[in-house]
């Protein structure tokens, strides 16, 4: 049997989502789990460019180096290699099912429906915020991050 496979998706893929990303490996890693993970963004302005810098100065404070990453777009083989794929917010959702093909075999949902009494709930987008959006936003992220590894592990 292969190993799980997790996407997670924003927008752009220079924020959130390489922060998620970013958190599930470090938990996958503690855990001694073996999954594939990457993150990717329903839309391809910012396909090539590294993180915001604000997303790599707040994973950096957490010991993360995600300066390597770089922003992609969603492709249709995501939709297969994929098993799980986690969008950070709702509208981000709705857009990753009008791009599935007609069979995917992956399951798609909310990052934050991991989280009890978080249900339905977005990630905050910090890119027209702060720093305190993005600490707020990694908070988010490494919460899922933490819950998402335990039931693979159960």
């Amino acid at each position: 049997m292969s190993q799980p496979a997790v996407l997670f998706v924003c927008l752009g893929n220079i924020c959130r989502s390489p922060l998620a990303e970013a958190a599930f490996r470090a938990e996958a890693v503690k855990a001694g789990l073996a999954v594939t993970i990457d993150s990717a963004g329903t839309g391809g302005w910012h396909a090539g460019n590294p993180p915001d810098p604000r997303a790599q100065a707040v994973a950096l404070q957490h010991g993360i180096d995600i300066s390597r990453y770089r922003a992609r777009q969603v492709t249709e083989a995501d939709f297969t290699r994929f098993g799980q794929i986690y969008a950070l917010d709702s509208q981000n959702l709705q857009d990753l099912r009008r791009m599935a093909p007609r069979r995917t075999l992956a399951r798609m949902g909310l990052l934050m429906d991991l989280v009890p009494g978080r249900e339905g709930q977005a990630v905050i987008d910090p890119y027209y915020g702060d720093e305190q959006d993005f600490l707020e936003a990694w908070d988010d992220v490494s919460e899922a991050a933490r819950r998402l590894v335990a039931r693979m592990l159960r």
